[in-house]
């Protein structure tokens, strides 16, 4: 005998037939295709936060030199490395304001190229630099590259790196040839991996580089994991992370960290980094510490290209994006650090938290700067112990608002995501 529906029932049947697929895409986005994924629990003290915030003065790193970099707290450094002036236009276009290292130079010609593009410099401190010692578009001296590795020899083979002391020496005669301006030294990414084997004899020997930092004012590093050949180290973002953080400690904090970023194939013609990746790698660097990116644009495989970031246009609208962002926030991201939670360590290669945490206060309000370091999904479950009722989180350029609950929030992070948030009252 077949069943014979009541008119209710089949009302009550197409409803739910319409309504159904309804809910299960609402669901789908969120819960469904999400899934389950790791939740990581930061506590963080209200009133700590504002009292710190609250009793410490800002003071530009750049403060000590009077020819040195813009005091300006609207100023962050957003740099390109050994480039031709006559792109200077276009990459200010992009948001760059700073040269780092001119080829054979400076010279006179590169100086005024650069003189009519308004931008800024940092260059070898050679006679022709010396000329110009009050030259305001040069605001510091740079370092001989990567002394930290193995050196290229006459023959065509490598000796060893160059010796810390000889790194100092150079320091301090530029110093004493200008003492206005800071002294930058990039090193090689020895910094974030012991095992790089770059360095020749002196691979596996972190303890180097505690000396090699006395070489300068603004110490900096490179490594390119998206586009990294060994597989210890390709594809793991954090190591740019790790690079910063060890420099930090190091350094016990005395010195001003600046980094570089990939943003083309370099040398590996089978992968480039994407704009997600870029700007992970960006924030992940400024969360954990560093106060200057150093964009490096070269291609040379499969083919040449020196200004190979000019060369992408998707990838030069992400930077472009990603520099407008941080400019927009540079009196923020300038103003103290009142809390750190960092993804990584000095001395564990591996990550001790998927998100990576910086908390600022500007003019009263506090931002909370966070990232996934890593490609899987995570979820922050953030609480902010002693936090009045009233107050709402802002999520800086999505356009959402999260209502905490007990003083707590939670937001979902994508792999790479990095999320901006502005705690303010309703």
């Amino acid at each position: 005998m077949l069943f014979k529906a009541s008119k209710s029932m089949k009302i009550l049947f197409i409803a739910l037939l319409i309504t159904l697929p309804v809910m299960f895409l609402m669901m789908s986005n969120k819960d469904i295709l999400r899934g389950p994924v790791e939740t990581v629990h930061v506590k963080i003290s209200w009133n700590e936060i504002i009292k710190l915030g609250e009793s410490i003065e800002f003071e530009s790193p750049y403060a000590k030199w009077k020819n040195g970099p813009p005091k300006d707290p609207s100023f962050f450094p957003l740099c390109v490395w050994l480039q031709n002036p006559k792109n200077a236009i276009k990459y200010k276009e992009l948001g760059i304001n700073v040269y780092v290292g001119l080829w054979k130079g400076p010279t006179e010609e590169q100086l005024e190229e650069l003189r009519k593009a308004g931008m800024y410099v940092i260059c070898a401190q050679n006679e022709v630099g010396l000329k110009h010692i009050d030259d305001p578009i040069i605001i510091g001296w740079l370092q001989p590259d990567e002394p930290d590795n193995a050196q290229l020899l006459p023959n065509g083979s490598y000796g060893p790196p160059i010796p810390p002391d000889e790194v100092i020496k150079s320091y301090m005669k530029m110093k004493t040839a200008d003492p206005s301006r800071p002294v930058l030294l990039n090193l090689g990414q020895g910094v974030a991996w012991d095992e790089w084997y770059g360095r020749g004899v002196r691979t596996g020997h972190p303890e180097d580089y505690l000396e090699y930092i006395k070489g300068c004012d603004i110490v900096s590093f490179d490594i390119y994991p998206v586009v990294h050949k060994d597989p210890r180290v390709a594809g793991k973002l954090w190591y740019v992370a790790r690079g910063v953080v060890r420099l930090r400690e190091w350094s016990n904090g005395q010195k001003i960290i600046w980094n570089c970023i990939e943003t083309t194939r370099i040398d590996n013609p089978n992968i480039k980094p994407t704009p997600r990746q870029v700007k992970a790698e960006v924030w992940m660097s400024i969360i954990h510490g560093s106060m200057g990116i150093i964009y490096f644009v070269h291609q040379f495989k499969p083919v040449f290209i020196e200004a190979g970031l000019l060369a992408d246009k998707e990838m030069s609208q992400a930077i472009e994006e990603i520099n407008k962002q941080i400019l927009e926030l540079a009196p923020i991201l300038n103003s103290p650090t009142l809390y750190r939670k960092d993804a990584v360590s000095v001395e564990n290669e591996t990550l001790i938290s998927p998100i990576a945490l910086m908390v600022k206060m500007y003019n009263g309000t506090v931002y909370i700067f966070a990232v996934n370091v890593q490609e899987k999904p995570v979820k922050l479950k953030l609480t902010m112990e002693g936090m009045p009722e009233g107050y709402v989180v802002e999520v800086y350029g999505e356009n959402r608002i999260i209502i905490p609950k007990s003083s707590t929030f939670e937001d979902y992070f994508d792999g790479l995501d990095v999320h901006i948030y502005k705690v303010v009252k309703k």
